[in-house]
């Protein structure tokens, strides 16, 4: 199919209802939000019953979602001290018979799962390329940040059990980015140079016409390098998987030979994104509680989409077939919100022939930080608005899909709906739950209206915060089981006090989930587009690194 996933450049009709789709989200929400205002006003009692209905629809989604997180959280904790290498080389063997399962009961399990992929591939399911040839393509772009920063992730690179004379790394600068900056990265490519198979330093040319000061466009100028020097070196784009990281992204020592064995086992390898777990646990026990919090919640709803294929889409640092990002033309080079834009992209422009592959395996990234309370409030939040511009992919894709014909219209309509769905809970359902849910009691009161509705509406509300507790408690403690793992300097009082951080998840996430999703949709409503942010990273004595 031909489209261009751009919002410029458009023709008079398409620009016309590429701009009423821009307006769709906030409408949506802001009608949500005020229409259940006037109608409190005028008629309490049919706003209690929506009220009512909808907390009873919340919670359900709520236990629905709950079962998700547990089923990501047993399989990460199934694959916890995977050998990933031995089960790549045990898949290019013959079946053995009589063969011996571990001893521990996530051990058994492991082995089942293992097992059951070998027989998909004894039955023609699954046709596996040569491991040996299978390279890894790592891409960084660095615009601000320090060397501090970055470092961790090159060497965590460098101890993992894949090895790393098998990977390109590209250090992708951008040509704006500080001296200091760019000294630093020279520095580190000397030291670590011999290290990989290749290692390159890109400059990002500034002011290129047709793209926009993002992230996006560093990575693609990367990319395209990438594919220059895998046609020279006689390389095939499809033994290449590729992987964008953002500068403070550290992979654990297991994690590119799961990747590896992820892509190998994918029937589909080449129409296929592989997303891990983000944990933003790097420095969680320097920043303020609401963003501990804020940040563990983020990780909770990836573990929930990460079992549920209805809800996943590519986010952060992700990975795909170098073939695959070739053939859809890259990343964005204008849309702020690379990572998800990517997925949409690619599902419209292989006609629906694209998927999100969740791995067993978690990330390493950075918590919003800053020197100061306030200030890391400040950046928490920018950080979050410029996650929920993501709903910039929401017209685009919609146009996109709507166009396509290869796709089937329950299909359409499908993904549709999870576009729009995605934006408006995460623009709305904040304030519901906290401030306007209560708006029919406050108004029924001020009229002294008596009605079952009204009288009902806060015992049922009551009693379905108090069900829903089971899921609060569920989210703490799958997120201390992460927080506090393989750290034994986290002083007792830290660890009694984390569970009470959480009682104020409902504040936090509005005033830092909530508001910033209206507020991106707001400006799409007005036309006004957001420019990109760096987010401002921290090390050592909490001086910003860039």
């Amino acid at each position: 199919m031909e489209f261009r996933y751009t919002r410029n450049g458009l023709g008079a009709f398409e620009g016309a209802f590429q701009r009423l789709l821009e307006m769709i989200p906030g409408l949506l929400s802001w009608g949500t939000l005020l229409g259940l205002v006037v109608l409190s006003a005028v008629a309490p009692s049919v706003a209690a019953v929506i009220m009512i209905s909808f907390f009873y629809y919340w919670f359900v989604r709520l236990m629905y979602n709950a079962v998700f997180i547990l089923i990501a959280f047993l399989r990460l904790w199934v694959e916890t001290g995977t050998d990933w290498i031995a089960r790549i080389e045990d898949l290019y063997r013959e079946p053995a018979a009589g063969r011996r399962r571990g001893g521990r009961l996530r051990e058994r399990i492991s082995v089942a799962l293992h097992e059951r992929v070998k027989r998909a591939v004894g039955e023609g399911e699954i046709e596996f390329p040569p491991y040996e040839s299978l390279l890894h393509l790592v891409i960084i772009p660095i615009y601000k940040e320090s060397r501090e920063v970055f470092e961790p992730g090159i060497r965590g690179l460098t101890e993992n059990t894949f090895p790393s004379r098998r990977m390109i790394l590209i250090l992708a600068l951008e040509e704006r980015a500080p001296d200091e900056v760019k000294e630093q990265v020279r520095a580190v490519q000397a030291e670590y140079r011999n290290r990989f198979r290749d290692l390159f330093v890109t400059v990002h040319p500034k002011n290129i016409p047709g793209e926009a000061a993002v992230k996006g466009a560093n990575s693609t100028y990367a990319a395209r390098f990438a594919a220059e020097y895998f046609e020279r070196q006689g390389i095939a784009f499809e033994d290449v998987i590729v992987s964008c990281f953002d500068a403070d992204t550290v992979p654990g020592p297991e994690y590119f030979a799961c990747l590896t064995y992820a892509f190998i086992t994918c029937p589909a390898r080449n129409r296929a994104s592989f997303q891990p777990v983000p944990l933003y646990d790097n420095n969680i026990w320097r920043v303020p509680f609401y963003a501990r919090t804020l940040e563990m919640g983020a990780t909770v709803i990836q573990l929930a989409e990460s079992t549920n294929h209805d809800l996943l889409v590519s986010f952060s640092s992700h990975s795909l077939s170098f073939r695959a990002l070739v053939d859809v033309g890259y990343w964005s080079v204008e849309l702020i919100p690379d990572d998800s834009a990517i997925y949409w992209k690619s599902l419209i422009l292989f006609d629906g022939d694209f998927r999100v592959v969740p791995m067993p395996a978690t990330l390493s990234m950075d918590a919003s930080e800053a020197p100061t309370f306030f200030k890391t409030f400040v950046n928490a939040y920018r950080q979050k608005l410029r996650w929920a511009w993501g709903v910039e992919n929401v017209p685009i894709a919609a146009r996109g899909l709507l166009g396509n014909v290869q796709i089937s219209l329950l299909d359409k309509l499908r993904y549709i709906f999870k576009l729009f769905d995605t934006y408006f809970i995460w623009a709305t359902w904040p304030f519901l739950l906290t401030i306007f849910g209560v708006l029919p009691r406050i108004f029924g009161r001020l009229f002294n209206l008596d009605a079952i509705a009204i009288f009902n509406l806060g015992r049922i509300t009551g009693l379905i915060f108090q069900l829903a507790s089971i899921n609060l408690v569920l989210m703490i403690v799958v997120t201390a089981l992460f927080v506090f793992r393989g750290n034994r300097s986290i002083p007792l009082w830290r660890k009694l006090l984390y569970p009470f951080e959480w009682l104020l998840l409902p504040v936090i996430t509005l005033f830092l989930s909530g508001l910033p999703a209206l507020h991106a949709q707001t400006r799409l409503l007005l036309g006004k587009p957001l420019e990109f942010w760096a987010a401002e990273k921290v090390r050592n004595e909490g001086e910003p690194s860039g």
